[in-house]
């Protein structure tokens, strides 16, 4: 098979193409899945939350999403050992991604991981979940405000009642 047409069969995309350049490895694999160290980034573009799909268990992805996306002005602060590890210091070398839990019955409590984002390296593909020194970041930051938690609710309950209100 050739390095630019693998497939991977995944329980939540199905037939997956990807190549070697594709993947991340995880020289630690990512904690509670140690053993677990090749991993791709599943997703369409247009989506600001992608999979970390494991290329080792197609039945093992992790919501992720940019930093970014949840809190603008987020700097971790990543411990120097963590950027030794995956071979650089060089931020232009560098990219974060924070994991999201995502309630499937409750999707606007989705909740992320500011504390321990995951740094890679985009030059030799080698990532690492980290601790981040900041301590004032949570490990479950609740992603979207209260107004519009409370609008993706009332949807939701709208959606499933047929706008019709219970009395």
């Amino acid at each position: 098979m050739s390095d630019s047409n693998m497939k991977l069969d995944t329980d939540r995309f199905g037939k997956v193409s990807y190549s070697q350049e594709d993947i991340l490895f995880f020289p630690r694999g990512i904690p509670a899945f140690e053993t677990k160290q090749s991993w791709i980034l599943v997703g369409s573009d247009d989506n600001a939350v992608k999979w970390l799909q494991s290329v080792d268990d197609g039945s093992l992805a992790l919501p992720v999403t940019s930093p970014d996306a949840v809190q603008p002005d987020y700097n971790a602060r990543i411990p120097e050992d963590e950027l030794t590890l995956i071979g650089s210091t060089n931020p232009a070398d560098l990219a974060l991604l924070i994991v999201v839990s995502i309630p499937e019955a409750a999707p606007w409590n989705m909740t992320a991981n500011l504390r321990a984002p995951i740094l890679i390296n985009l030059k030799t593909h080698k990532a690492v979940q980290v601790i981040a020194l900041n301590e004032e970041y949570p490990i479950r930051h609740i992603v979207f405000p209260d107004d519009v938690r409370e609008k993706m609710k009332a949807s939701a309950y709208e959606n499933e009642n047929g706008g019709v209100e219970k009395c």
